[in-house]
């Protein structure tokens, strides 16, 4: 039996490696997020989000490249959000249980843990050779869609089996369909989490730059697009291009910055869009 002093003091030794671990990370996180807001504000302008790029990205704004990541979520949204959904519904309340199943899950589990730049490679065989859609929005949109796809899957499904049985078992004893069951006592409770996986998992669509890079996006184009097979430009691509590959590194910096924010800004409203959703309706569906 061990001393009642050594296990108090392994605990808090526990305990307080853990704190320092979490302040460390939230530390940095809040040092990267300052460094950006400082830099990055003095540059926004209605000029800076209206203007087109000029000068090879040394100048100008970065309206193409806005829209185009709207556009790239906003077809992503399209895409993945209802199969992914309507597949977790299948999965949780009408696949039969057992081996065949579980190895579906295992899979799809596996396929959200996947590189996004494999997912870029995916897309780049089968969308824009195989299909032959060429680098355009609609490859960029079915791409990113594959890659969200298992995590809204697996958040869905995660979310329906949280839902009690007891409502399930009731309805289904009054004399309710299945459907009628899962439509009226299973998605209004499940939904909250559903959508605050969903979409947090399409905020981190909005971000990436290897799935796009090889599917649907350039870093110039001298007008907006103007059909799903058209290339468009995207924040992360542009962002991407203005760190690494311009030859001059100086005179685009606070360019960077200015993008870097707004790009921040964008995910930060998705998520923030998700905890809303997933109060108003806990609000609503109290259980």
């Amino acid at each position: 039996m061990s001393h009642p002093n050594k296990t108090s003091f392994t605990e808090t030794l526990c305990f307080g490696a853990m704190r320092l671990v979490t302040y460390s990370v939230v530390a940095v996180s809040l040092y990267i997020f300052l460094d950006i807001i400082f830099k990055g504000f003095p540059v926004l302008s209605w000029n800076f989000l209206t203007g087109f790029p000029s000068k090879g990205g040394s100048e100008g704004g970065i309206l193409p490249a806005l829209l185009g990541t709207f556009i790239l979520v906003s077809g992503t949204i399209i895409v993945a959000l209802p199969v992914g959904m309507a597949t977790a519904v299948y999965l949780s309340e009408y696949a039969r249980q057992g081996r065949w199943n579980n190895l579906l899950r295992l899979s799809i589990m596996t396929l959200a843990g996947i590189p996004s730049i494999v997912y870029g490679l995916f897309g780049l065989g089968l969308f824009v050779l195989y299909f032959n859609m060429g680098q355009s929005i609609l490859a960029g949109c079915l791409t990113l869609a594959c890659m969200v796809l298992p995590t809204i899957i697996v958040t869905s499904e995660e979310a329906l089996r949280a839902v009690p049985q007891n409502l399930r078992q009731a309805s289904l004893a009054l004399g309710a369909t299945k459907w009628t069951t899962i439509y009226t006592n299973v998605l209004p409770y499940a939904l909250p989490g559903m959508l605050t996986g969903s979409i947090i998992s399409i905020g981190r669509a909005a971000g990436e730059t290897a799935p796009i890079l090889l599917t649907a996006v350039a870093f110039f184009l001298p007008k907006l697009p103007q059909s799903l097979f058209d290339q468009v430009m995207a924040l992360p691509y542009h962002l991407y291009i203005l760190s690494t590959q311009h030859p001059d590194m100086d005179k685009v910096r606070p360019l960077q910055y200015g993008t870097a924010l707004v790009l921040l800004l964008i995910v930060f409203a998705v998520n923030s869009l998700a905890i809303y959703l997933r109060i108003s309706i806990r609000k609503k569906f109290r259980w």
